[in-house]
């Protein structure tokens, strides 16, 4: 078994630099791999105690063949790419890192929020057309009297409450764990209520417990004058769906950071749908959120080979 020696099971990011810091102050080393697939795991990852893992699918079948390991992080908050249910049946602890980008995410909901409902692209695609004319740009209501929901209140979504607070609105907020919406100025509502009366609705929950959670039916509760924001996970919101509402008219506006296939295929319907702000999964990035995840995740992968207590435990073993 590989007990000094961290292996990485896929990444893109530019470089490794953050994670061979901490390997080297600690007396480790790092392995990088590209794994993909399920075989490319079972091939590459056997006698490793410790991985870090960004997108490759850590299955039952996965982890019934590497007997020797014992330790998971994945570079992220979401953790649909492994079965955690399976990696405790086989007695492999599983993290995750949940705070390294809270601010950005929160901030990238507020932007979309803030060019979504004052038109700021449809009026620049205007004036660069040659108009002139800001009924172009009509319905715009004041923010201060708008109703904002915000759909999951773990850490982002509390961040995103903090920072619509200033401008005055009307907050409501739902979640799983009712006891999560404790700000004083936010309401809590059931999920039905905040849709039918939201005028942006903010996703922040994951992808795990929301799957289709704003399909065609919660699409069809929404005000044809509210703003959809999801920069959580792709899979909560039914593409298909969303496109049709935005393209009858029925949706005002929609801004999505993330797809339920990444990148976002070129026959998308989301492509071509009317009124929508389209990123590319950039909603957890900063210079300094970056460099957080890459090196939280290899102290978290280093306290296991060293004996010591995690900090990110998604599981018991």
């Amino acid at each position: 078994m590989s007990k000094k020696i961290i292996a990485v099971s896929d990444c893109d990011h530019l470089n490794m630099n953050e994670e061979e810091k901490v390997c080297r102050d600690n007396g480790l080393a790092l392995k990088l791999f590209q794994c993909r697939t399920e075989d490319d795991l079972i091939r590459d990852l056997p006698g490793y105690a410790a991985v870090i893992n960004q997108y490759a699918p850590f299955t039952e079948r996965v982890f019934a063949a590497l007997p020797d390991l014992r330790f998971l992080v994945r570079y992220g908050v979401g953790m649909n790419n492994v079965d955690i249910e399976a990696a405790t049946r086989h007695g492999v602890a599983v993290s995750n890192v949940p705070d390294y980008g809270v601010q950005e995410v929160a901030s990238q909901a507020f932007a979309m929020m803030m060019a979504l409902t004052r038109r700021i692209l449809q009026m620049d695609a205007s004036v660069k057309a040659g108009h002139w004319d800001y009924t172009e740009g009509m319905p715009i209501f004041r923010l201060r009297e708008q109703t904002i929901g915000i759909i999951g209140m773990g850490r982002i979504g509390h961040c995103f409450a903090q920072l619509v607070r200033p401008l005055g609105c009307r907050i409501l907020a739902c979640d799983l764990v009712p006891e999560r919406v404790d700000l004083d100025y936010v309401q809590k509502a059931d999920l039905e209520t905040l849709v039918s009366q939201s005028d942006v609705i903010s996703v922040h929950s994951n992808l795990e417990t929301s799957y289709n959670l704003i399909n065609r039916d919660m699409l069809s509760k929404m005000k044809k004058t509210a703003f959809l924001i999801n920069v959580s996970r792709g899979g909560i919101i039914d593409e298909e769906a969303l496109a049709d509402a935005l393209n009858a008219g029925r949706l005002a506006g929609a801004g999505i950071d993330v797809t339920a296939t990444e990148p976002l295929p070129s026959d998308s319907p989301l492509r071509t749908a009317k009124n929508i702000l389209l990123s590319p999964h950039i909603a957890w990035y900063s210079e300094q959120s970056s460099l957080d995840l890459k090196t939280k995740a290899a102290e978290e992968a280093t306290r296991f080979l060293l004996g010591e207590p995690l900090h990110y435990q998604l599981n018991r073993i």
